[in-house]
């Protein structure tokens, strides 16, 4: 059976509105594809650890990855490692940039968990960022102009030539993601 595994972003959980959002799809509209939403630490090696298991443990089956912000930057790690299909929605682009606002103590916003971000933890992303998008063709990534928490423009020059969807306006969150979800759906399993 195949496996879609949605990837939520950086400090949210499987709780978050598109996370939620995918699962009622697939089990309404692709029931014979399994839903798997893990939980992902904030620290990438912890994430990339959990990730690489649960692929592996769905392999050789099919296995299509969404991914929303930090989530589209893990997406993008596993798509380059295992050529993997991937649908990335206001992708982090290189993350270890810009997590320094994020060092000291935390809350996760959905479960209100508390975790501690260090130094080292920073390194991890940038030890972790693929230095170029191999298999172009596996990705579709959409972005809008509007996401105030991400410059769409870093992806938008990142994905070069994979299929890049570009909406005017919209924000972080992605407006009207659920009217994506058919065509999703379609660019995954078109391989």
């Amino acid at each position: 059976m195949p496996t879609l595994l949605y990837l939520h972003g950086f400090n949210s959980s499987p709780q978050s509105k598109k996370a939620l959002e995918t699962q009622r799809w697939c089990t309404e509209n692709a029931p014979q594809i399994k839903f798997v939403c893990p939980a992902l630490p904030p620290f990438a090696n912890q994430a990339m650890v959990l990730l690489q298991r649960l692929v592996e443990a769905e392999l050789p089956e099919q296995v299509y990855v969404v991914g929303s912000s930090m989530g589209g930057f893990f997406a993008t790690c596993l798509t380059e490692q295992y050529n993997l299909r991937a649908v990335l929605i206001n992708p982090a682009v290189s993350p270890g940039r810009g997590l320094h606002n994020w060092l000291g103590e935390n809350s996760n916003y959905i479960t209100g968990e508390k975790w501690v971000f260090e130094p080292q933890h920073i390194e991890e992303y940038l030890a972790l960022d693929p230095a170029e998008i191999e298999y172009k063709n596996n990705y579709r990534v959409l972005l809008q102009t509007g996401d105030e928490v991400l410059d769409y423009r870093d992806a938008q020059r990142r994905y070069q030539g994979c299929d890049v969807i570009i909406e005017q306006q919209g924000d972080h969150s992605f407006i009207n993601y659920h009217q994506h979800l058919a065509s999703m759906h379609q660019f995954l399993i078109s391989a």
